[in-house]
Order: structure tokens, then C-alpha cells, then sequence
């Protein structure tokens, strides 16, 4: 490394750690999480677009000074990667041992599993008809080319689920090993741990009618790694603010901008789509006689979270918080809608981004996207394919290669858009959560379980500030 770049790379990692030095004197003086959390977003814009601005995209000296920031943003994104399968093990377990009804266990997971499937095809519909309505339905810009390294790797991931049938997908869902699915290592491992955590809590019920006193202790040890889980959620989450600024440094300074100029008309429909379906979301609400506006300003804290975090796993927390504690949702039921919500049904990643990405290059390979017969095997596809897609990062890109590969669809267009996804990523994560806490407030209000008082009570709410105490 010459001079010249080692000192470029010094300033700007002394600038970095000054930015961290204010994040933290910022808390010190009481400020709260969610302010805290928007300014490090403003400050990792500037500081990533100074970076490229002044050392050049892909220099030496930006890759070197990116590398050691990496320590704290992927740091933290691995930290939140950690924690999902712990997480979707304690909450969905914790929903059996919790809850006293058991004969409302059924109907909870068929009102929310129906609301997270129900939304997830309106999505499509959405995600479908932005793209098919506005024009961009085979644009120029899905005839470009794609990095070679970029594209081997999408090669790479779309091999793995290419011939792969429907009905091995779905086998795919059942755990054949426990403990290499709690590593992580299939594609479905994340939906093949909610099965596993279920059988395990149905177990404990039939345990319980037969046991008490065995029950009982197994009771408490899950009440006691839900509490462990929950403490170590929140310590990771008290380092958001450092990870976000960093991570979105990395990204403005990586950002090819001129190709964010000529693919904003997308950005633009993507969040005309994002925004359509939040209103879905409202209307489901409006139906189950609930104040929309109330909803928002208490979701809000956790929704702005996700949006910044660009994670469903580590909302994960605040969003059974939210539900139990300010949108009066029993624990049980919201337990369930946010760890299903984590896997299953995705309204903005398993939804309407593989809808745009197939009807985007539809067309490129002579297939008329108003065809009926081809928009109503889309829309299919998308709702079986939204079964198990992550909750931290990639969630999209996966699920857009299974749906294109089940369709027949290059997979190009994948990793042209990888310019400008993390852009609609955010809008895409905040939905994913929002989606969920519907499907609590939803299922709750089948159920009669849902306390309306707590809902309508303004000081019944949680702060972000709250999910790092």
C-alpha cells in the first residue's frame, strides 16, 4: 500500500470513528433510539458519497477504508444472522408454553397464516401491475450486462433450486436434521425451523395433559432462554445506529449513481407498489375495526427500525413488543405473527419484487404479461415460493431466482438490479414487518382476543429506546 492511500485511508477511518464517537455522545445526552437511528443514516449518506466522491468508486484506497467499516457493519449484520434461528425457536415455542387456550392454537395459526398468504398475492398483483401498467415491462435497461462475478454467483444460487419441483420444495420445508437447519445451512432451513419449533410446542401440550410437573420444568426453560435470547436481541440492537451508518456508508460509496439515475423510474414504481400495499394493510385494518392512524403511530417505532435495519429478524423483538404490548394482541398470537411473518408470506421481499423482476424481463423472451393464464401462475408461484425466505438481508434475491427459475426466466435482471436494491430494500423490510403485525391484529380479533382498550390507549406504546434497555 503506497502513502498516498495509506493516508487517504487513515482520514477517512479517523472520520468514521469520530461519526461513532457522536452516535455515542448522542445517546449519553438522552437522545432517543429512533433519532439516533436517522441521524447515523444521514451521516452514513454523506459519509459514503464524500468517500467516492474523493477516493473514486472501487479505488484502492475507498475498497481498504470500506474493509475496516465492514467491521462494524457486517459485524452487525452478522450479529442479527446469529440470532434468527434462536429467535424463531424461543418466540414460536414460548407462543405454546404461554398460552393457557389451547384450542385457540389452531385457529391462531390458520388466521395468520391466511392473512400473510392472502397479502402476499395481493403483493404480486401489485407487484405485477407497476411494472405492467407503467411501460417498464421489457425497458432497455434489462438488456444490459451484468458483472461476471455477479453473475456466477446468481448462477450459482439458481442452480441449487432449478429443478427443483413444487412438490420437493415443499418437502424441502420438513426438517430431515434439526441441528443442521438451527445452522442455517439449506435454502429452507429458516421454515423448516418454525415446523420443528411448532412440533416441539405441540409436544409440550400433550406433554402438559399428561405431566404437569415435567411440563412445568420445561415451561420454565424456555421462559429462561426466551428471556437470555431476548437480552442478547437487545444488546445487538443497541449497536443499530453504528451498524446502519456504516452499512449505508458502504453502499452510497459503492453506488454506481448513474445507474441509480437510469433505473429510478423502477425505484419509483417499486415504491409506488410498497405504498399501495400499505394501504392494503390499513384497509385490513379499517375491516377488523381498528383505527388505522392509531396503528401507525404506534408501529411506527419498530417500522422505522426495519426500514433503517433492512432486517425482519432483528425488528423481530420490538414487533412481538409492539403487538403485546400497544396494539393489544394476546402474546400467543403475536409470538405467532411475527415469527411466521419472519418466514412465510413477505409482502415486499416474497412478494412484490419477484412479481416486478419476472414481468421486467417477461417480455425479453417473447411472453405476453397480460396473458391471464400467465399472471394467475406468477401469482402461484410467488405465494408457495414465499414460504421460508430469510428475514435478514437477500430474502428478495432468493425468491426472485425461484421464481424465475420455475418460470423459465433469465436471471440476469437479478443482478442488474443489485445497483439500486438496497434502495427498495428498506421500503420492502419495513412492509415485511408491517405485514406480520396485521396478521396479529387480524388473527387476535377472529380470535376475540384482541384488547381494545389497550389499543385505543395513546400511553400504550413502546419507544425504540426501548428495545436496548
Amino acid at each position: 500500500m503506497s502513502f498516498e492511500v495509506g493516508a487517504a485511508v487513515a482520514v477517512v477511518l479517523i472520520v468514521f470513528a469520530a461519526l461513532l464517537a457522536v452516535l455515542k455522545f448522542m445517546k449519553s445526552k438522552g437522545l432517543s433510539f429512533t433519532v439516533r437511528v436517522f441521524s447515523a443514516l444521514g451521516m452514513g449518506i454523506v459519509l459514503g458519497v464524500a468517500i467516492q466522491l474523493a477516493l473514486g468508486r472501487g479505488s484502492d484506497a475507498a475498497k481498504c477504508a470500506l474493509d475496516w467499516m465492514s467491521l462494524v457493519g457486517t459485524g452487525y449484520i452478522s450479529l442479527l444472522k446469529m440470532l434468527v434461528m434462536p429467535l424463531i425457536f424461543v418466540a414460536i415455542v414460548g407462543a405454546f408454553t404461554r398460552t393457557e387456550a389451547t384450542e385457540n392454537l389452531g385457529k391462531i395459526g390458520i388466521s395468520v397464516l391466511a392473512v400473510l398468504l392472502g397479502t402476499v398475492a395481493i403483493a404480486a398483483v401489485f407487484g405485477w401491475a407497476t411494472i405492467a401498467l407503467s411501460g417498464l415491462a421489457g425497458a432497455d435497461f434489462t438488456q444490459g450486462t451484468v458483472d461476471a462475478s455477479k453473475m456466477d454467483a446468481l448462477q450459482t444460487r439458481s442452480d441449487k433450486v432449478a429443478d427443483t419441483t413444487i412438490p420437493q420444495t415443499i418437502l424441502s420445508f420438513i426438517p430431515t436434521n434439526v441441528f443442521s437447519d438451527l445452522a442455517g445451512t439449506r435454502s429452507t432451513s429458516t421454515i423448516a425451523v418454525v415446523i420443528f419449533s411448532a412440533l416441539v410446542g405441540l409436544a409440550y401440550l400433550k406433554l402438559r395433559n399428561r405431566d404437569s410437573e415435567q411440563a412445568d420444568f420445561f415451561r420454565r426453560i424456555i421462559d429462561s432462554l426466551y428471556g437470555i435470547v431476548m437480552c442478547i436481541v437487545k444488546m445487538v440492537i443497541g449497536l443499530t445506529p453504528y451498524g446502519v451508518m456504516a452499512l449505508i456508508a458502504n453502499v452510497m460509496a459503492t453506488s454506481d449513481f448513474a445507474a441509480i439515475v437510469d433505473l429510478g423510474k423502477f425505484i419509483i414504481f417499486s415504491y409506488v407498489a410498497i405504498i399501495a400495499m400499505f394501504f392494503v394493510h390499513l384497509i385490513i385494518l379499517a375491516a377488523n375495526r381498528v383505527n388505522p392512524v392509531t396503528y401507525l403511530k404506534k408501529a411506527f417505532p419498530v417500522l422505522s427500525f426495519a426500514f433503517v435495519s433492512r432486517t425482519s429478524a432483528g425488528a423481530l423483538p420490538m414487533n412481538i413488543e409492539t403487538q403485546s404490548k400497544a396494539l393489544g394482541v394476546d402474546e400467543a398470537t403475536a409470538n405467532f405473527a411475527a415469527s411466521f411473518g419472519m418466514s412465510i408470506g413477505q409482502n415486499g421481499c416474497a412478494g412484490i419484487y419477484p412479481a416486478m423482476m419476472a414481468t421486467l424481463i417477461a417480455p425479453t423472451v417473447g411472453i405476453n404479461v397480460f396473458d391471464p393464464t400467465w399472471v394467475v401462475m406468477l401469482i402461484a408461484i410467488i405465494v408457495i415460493s414465499s414460504f421460508g425466505v430469510a428475514g435478514v438481508g437477500g430474502g428478495a434475491t432468493f425468491a426472485s431466482l425461484i421464481v424465475l427459475g420455475t418460470m423459465g426466466l433469465p436471471i440476469e435482471i437479478v443482478g442488474l438490479m443489485a445497483s439500486v436494491e438496497p434502495l427498495i430494500d428498506m421500503g420492502r423490510t419495513a412492509l415485511n414487518v408491517s405485514d406480520s403485525m396485521v396478521a396479529g391484529v387480524t388473527s387476535a380479533n377472529v380470535n376475540k382476543t384482541l384488547d381494545r382498550e389497550m389499543f385505543a390507549n395513546p400511553e400504550a406504546r413502546i419507544s425504540g429506546a426501548a428495545a436496548e434497555e
